[in-house]
């Protein structure tokens, strides 16, 4: 398969994703509740297999299988024996870790929601004997997709996961009608849980099996062999080093998080709400990195594997100018539309208002992260893990010191308990800004010459078209009814109401560039044009 092809099938197949995890999430708010404490229970117990695979894969999978997989396929056996080695060991640290974290649910709730009350506490370890054997199949899941990427058979890794979210819908919507949507006072019996949770983990079992129906087309014969020695496990220090050492805090940054957020009290938006702010702010940013960002990264890569500095510094100005375009405007568009957006994962009007705070203090760091995107990615271009690992360390800290001084707000009744989500959030998002700061002056200072004057200027010419982009969509939400309008009234006119101030907002910002002549605008719109079906 050509790379042009793969990329189109890997970024079909992740647009479809996202948006069907997006219906994922609406029917299990509709089911359990966006600030209830079923809600914010089943969303820690959901997260937890999450947050430990994470560490597994990053450490094991990204930094040490996946290389060691091209490598095989170099053997005289076409790296057969390297797989069967490598799958038996990884099928027995999985199980391991499953089992393991399976007896210590209830001390991975307490970990991470110290302040849950005794039976929020006994309903999210109950969810979370469920969904902790997730770990299992989320890794045979990335071992059996790396291995098919591998072999350059790319679909399935991509496609398999919007099955995943087609059964949990499906499950969710049987929960909902068999015992209707859970409320503040509903009583949790052991078959509503099962029903719940059991159906969240029979869509990662669902997705794995998928991808074992396509193994034959790696032309590899596994077979259980125990003999580990070759596999490359002295290498995990050299390998994983200072990236398995970046998702180690950044998952320790999450925990103190979680923490904080544990001790809001039914009602008010906590850890589900966070959740569902951070899905609707990350679908943009997936979207358009992986459909615009991709192909500007793999040239970046090249020139710097061919020492053309010079191209290198192009890159950087090139593609954070393009993406800062498309992000600035994805920002504009959610922030006002915020309200009808988060409509969307909300049981009520003031659900919704309290909900879109939270999303609005996530945005601050949309452009800044896809400038870091850009800046973190030359510094791997040049094999440098270890400098990132620093300034990531850095905005952990800074998440960490955020996320407890909110806390201490809230008991020292200097902030209400209602704004500590948002609060949060806002933290998340001033440790990034600080973060894409230290890290541009370190790229600075270690390359030289990457033009930041440049593309500021760009960026702020952007920011100088979003502003009234943002108000005149703003301004639309107001004269169709504002937070008493329909566009808050329920969650299928919220989307509607979203997608048409999202509209509105896009088409006075494309103006507006057009009226400043951004040399910038031809070229996105050129990208926009390849990217529509039958088009090359």
């Amino acid at each position: 398969m050509s790379i042009g092809r793969a990329s189109v099938l890997i970024g079909a197949g992740t647009i479809v994703s996202r948006l069907t995890g997006f219906l994922r999430a609406v029917v299990l708010v509709s089911a359990v509740g966006a600030t209830t404490e079923a809600g914010n229970a089943f969303a820690i117990a959901n997260q937890l297999p999450n947050n430990i695979y994470a560490i597994i894969s990053t450490g094991l999978l990204s930094a040490v299988v996946v290389p060691q997989i091209v490598k095989a396929a170099a053997h005289d056996d076409g790296g057969r024996a390297f797989v069967s080695k490598l799958f038996t060991l990884g099928t027995v640290v999985l199980v391991a870790t499953a089992a393991l974290a399976t007896i210590a649910a209830p001390w991975l709730v307490s970990l991470y929601a110290p302040d849950f009350p005794p039976a929020q506490h006994a309903l999210a370890t109950a969810f979370a004997y469920w969904c902790l054997p997730q770990i299992l199949f989320y890794g045979l899941f990335a071992l059996v997709g790396e291995s098919l990427n591998a072999r350059r058979v790319f679909g399935p890794y991509t496609w398999a996961p919007i099955v995943n979210n087609i059964v949990s819908i499906a499950g969710f919507l049987v929960f909902i009608q068999l015992f209707g949507a859970a409320g503040a006072g509903t009583v949790w019996t052991p078959e509503m849980i099962a029903l719940l949770a059991g159906t969240a983990t029979l869509g990662i079992v669902v997705q794995t099996v998928i991808l074992f129906a396509f193994w034959r087309r790696t032309g590899l014969h596994v077979r259980p062999d125990f003999r580990w020695r070759g596999v490359g496990l002295g290498q995990i220090g050299r390998l994983a080093g200072w990236t398995f050492l970046m998702v180690v805090a950044g998952q320790l940054a999450g925990i103190v998080q979680s923490r904080v957020l544990s001790q809001i009290p039914e009602g008010d938006p906590g850890i589900f709400v966070s959740q569902n702010a951070w899905l609707l702010f990350m679908l943009p940013y997936s979207i358009i990195v992986l459909s615009i960002g991709t192909p500007y990264f793999t040239q970046l890569s090249e020139h710097a594997a061919g020492g053309r500095h010079d191209e290198v510094r192009a890159d950087v100005g090139r593609s954070i100018r393009i993406l800062g375009l498309f992000v600035v405007i994805a920002t504009t568009a959610l922030a006002a539309a915020s309200v009808p957006a988060s409509r969307i994962f909300t049981g009520s009007r003031d659900e919704a208002v309290a909900a879109a705070v939270v999303l609005v203090c996530y945005l601050f760091s949309l452009v800044p992260l896809a400038v870091l995107f850009v800046i973190q990615r030359t510094f791997y271009a040049y094999d440098d893990t270890r400098t990132p690992f620093l300034f990531t360390l850095l905005q952990c800290a800074l998440v960490v010191l955020t996320a407890l001084a909110a806390s201490w707000a809230v008991s020292a009744e200097v902030l209400a308990i209602g704004w500590l989500a948002a609060s949060v959030a806002l933290g998340q998002s001033f440790a990034t800004i600080v973060q894409v700061i230290i890290a541009t002056a370190m790229l600075q200072r270690r390359r030289g010459g990457l033009g930041i004057g440049s593309w500021m200027l760009s960026l702020g010419r952007f920011a100088l078209a979003a502003v009234p982009a943002a108000a005149v969509g703003w301004l639309t939400f107001l004269l169709l009814g504002g937070v008493d309008g329909w566009m808050v009234s329920d969650k299928l006119l919220g989307a509607i109401g979203a997608g048409i101030i999202g509209i509105v907002s896009i088409a006075v910002y494309v103006g507006l560039l057009a009226l400043l002549r951004a040399p910038e605008l031809d070229t996105a719109i050129g990208l926009v044009r390849r990217m529509l079906p039958g088009r090359r």
